[in-house]
């Protein structure tokens, strides 16, 4: 099976490994060509239609991202995929790359498989989820193909590597990254790898296009270096650089920001839901270990 992959994936994998380790914001690496062309246009050829069922965003709206985690359903090539990428040539290639012994695949595609983004979906920098939610294995490394053959940096929709989206754009490091055809880029996972990307903006003549790609996610039952342990982490975005003293704000900037305080209400909403179930948890048990502790006491 590893041969679907681009024997220059291969022959220049040392140099991929030190670009990987050397590469800021955090450790990643972009590789161009990674598949066989036939392999990768397969892929393409096969993409699942966008199903409004698999865009359910996290506030439980129909939203403008499908992601079907299902890959072996989709048979074709995307068997040939999934074959491959829990081999054991392809992992210890990832490995290589990586630097990171150990890793395992994920059967369950959670939060991976293809990923379909229309016009106006974009994505706030984040960092993922530390630990697998079934085995509760560490997780180590994104791997992200891109299947556009036609893309502008224009558009939006390039993946950005943060150095911390907290700062203020100007002292942030930003690495953007045009998701192109056939293009790779894998990163590590941990408590500083910030990366998302900017709204989807196709022209009108464009609009029938959408965002297209494939991710997983190998993980490892150890890691060397403790991270702190959480769910994923968003940031919302700064206001646009043109809102400032002075401006007279159009319609579409009043549209912008209302949209920016909506997204942080929902994530807010979202948060102290979170905390209210995870108080209301804590303290079923607390209260189940003092009445335990007080019929002790009491015999």
């Amino acid at each position: 099976m590893i041969n679907i992959v681009n024997n220059s994936t291969i022959e220049k994998s040392d140099q991929t490994a030190m670009h990987f380790q050397q590469n800021k914001p955090f450790k990643h690496v972009v590789i161009n060509h990674f598949f066989a062309d036939n392999f990768c246009k397969n892929l393409l050829e096969e993409f699942p239609h966008f199903d409004k069922k698999l865009a359910l965003n996290e506030n439980g709206n129909v939203g403008r991202k499908a992601v079907y985690e299902h890959i072996s359903d989709l048979g074709g090539s995307y068997n040939k995929l999934d074959e491959l990428v829990k081999s054991t040539d392809f992992i210890t290639l990832i490995e290589k790359i990586t630097g990171i012994d150990g890793l395992i695949y994920d059967p369950y595609y959670y939060g991976g498989g293809t990923h379909n983004n229309l016009h106006g979906q974009d994505l706030d920098p984040h960092v993922d989820f530390t630990h697998h939610p079934k085995t509760g294995f560490h997780r180590r490394i994104n791997l992200i193909v891109y299947l556009n053959h036609e893309w502008n940096k224009q558009w939006g929709g390039n993946i950005e590597l943060h150095k911390n989206p907290r700062l203020e754009p100007e002292f942030d490091e930003i690495v953007s990254v045009e998701p192109l055809f056939n293009r790779v880029v894998i990163f590590e996972t941990n408590n500083i790898s910030w990366h998302g990307f900017p709204k989807i903006n196709l022209p009108d003549d464009k609009k029938q296009r959408s965002r297209k790609s494939f991710a997983l996610y190998y993980y490892s039952k150890n890691r060397d270096k403790k991270v702190k342990t959480h769910s994923t982490i968003y940031v919302e975005r700064h206001l646009p650089a043109r809102i400032k003293a002075g401006l007279t704000l159009s319609e579409s900037d009043v549209q912008e920001i209302k949209t920016l305080l909506t997204r942080r209400d929902q994530h807010l909403k979202r948060l102290y839901g979170y905390i209210t179930n995870l108080t209301e948890k804590t303290s079923e048990i607390k209260y189940r270990i003092l009445r335990k502790l007080a019929y002790f006491f009491k015999k």
